[in-house]
């Protein structure tokens, strides 16, 4: 027998209440617009991480007050501020400036530099774009220009900086998008006298928009006349820090050089050995639903770019070695069957990790466990 007959009243209950959270939802979406246009007329940050974290710790709260997990009620927060976000970010953006500034984005029409020119505009900054079809207007454009940024693949940087810096005025501040900082800010310094830093937007160009995104600044030379860049990214909701270059690309090197070439081991031996990814899906553990889909997402973008990032430096490629000469060490366990060897390992690992495993743990179960009930 249908279960309409018993359920009728209390669906329609539902019903009644899902329409009236639609409702609450839409006047708060009122409610942000009014937000967008103060925050704009006073020069606010889209992200505030402060306001967030004390809006989530109340809300916990009361939802635990009123018998709700707090869990649930977080991730339902979080969403609709995510939302709100977004919608800020569809807006005019304050400026961090009294004036605009004059942004040239070399390779302007690419990902990363058709992202960064439209957040430039909607912030009331002019921002000129400059490729291989418009070079010839850089003699016009140079006189103007208070920054010039390049992003352009990492394997022509270099020699676009020395074409592009004679141009420029002394006091033009001169900057990068690559995700090695030394190399790039050394040609940098070397072909332009006047200030210098080096910036790495730690994200890709399919982002919607650059709330919580990280934007990691180098000092280079007079670094310092590029703070209202600094601030305008923390304008636009970006979580901003400063690093060394050296340091920087020390961890890179792992970040992005052994991950990405692993994400490949990983697919060819897939291919290798004809393991469909849609025919392993019905058979994986959300977690390692989870893994395939990170391994996936490289194969989706492009095989020039990820060359590039893995092959950067003579650093990442020597990792590149020592990390298969580790894994023969570990190869040994296998062919020698030793069990006991993989535990010691196993173990000695989980002592380096320490706290972070807990972590781990607790960040990659929401992970796995958000996947799972949208997708699975």
């Amino acid at each position: 027998m249908s279960d309409q007959k018993y359920l009728k009243e209390q669906r329609e209950q539902i019903d009644d209440i899902d329409n009236q959270i639609l409702e609450l939802l839409q006047r708060r979406n009122r409610v942000v617009q009014d937000v967008i246009q103060t925050k704009v007329e006073k020069q606010l940050p889209v992200f505030v991480a402060g306001r967030e974290q004390e809006k989530t710790e109340a809300f916990r709260q009361k939802a635990e007050e009123r018998g709700i997990d707090p869990d649930w009620a977080e991730d339902f927060l979080r969403m609709v501020m995510a939302s709100s976000r977004a919608a800020q970010s569809a807006k005019t953006f304050p400026r961090s400036t009294e004036e605009p500034k004059h942004i040239l984005y070399v390779g302007g029409e690419g990902g990363m530099g058709s992202l960064y020119r439209k957040f430039t505009e909607n912030s009331e900054h002019i921002a000129y774009s400059l490729d291989k079809s418009n070079w010839y207007q850089l003699d016009e454009m140079a006189p103007k220009l208070d920054m010039v940024i390049v992003t352009v693949p990492i394997n022509v940087t270099e020699d676009v900086i020395r074409r592009l810096s004679p141009k420029l005025k002394p006091d033009t501040i001169l900057a990068d998008f690559t995700s090695n900082k030394s190399k790039p800010l050394q040609v940098m310094l070397d072909a332009h006298p006047g200030p210098v830093v080096g910036l790495h937007p730690m994200h890709g160009p399919s982002v919607p928009n650059l709330s919580k995104q990280l934007m990691v600044f180098c000092s280079g030379r007079d670094s310092e006349k590029a703070d209202w860049f600094k601030e305008q990214c923390k304008l636009w909701g970006m979580r901003v820090i400063d690093a060394e270059p050296e340091k920087h690309d020390h961890v890179m090197n792992l970040v992005q050089g052994l991950r990405h070439f692993v994400a490949l081991l990983h697919g060819s031996f897939m291919k290798q050995y004809d393991l469909n990814p849609e025919e392993m899906l019905e058979y994986s553990s959300p977690i390692y639903r989870a893994e395939l889909m990170m391994t996936g997402r490289i194969f989706a973008q492009d095989a020039e770019l990820y060359a590039d990032i893995v092959f950067a430096n003579k650093e990442r490629r020597d990792l590149l070695l020592a990390f298969f000469n580790h894994q023969k060490k570990l190869m040994e366990m296998v062919e020698a069957d030793d069990k006991k060897g993989f535990i010691k390992e196993f173990e000695s690992v989980t002592d380096f990790f320490g706290s972070f495993a807990s972590q781990a743990l607790k960040e990659s179960g929401y992970l796995i466990n958000r996947l799972a009930d949208r997708f699975s």
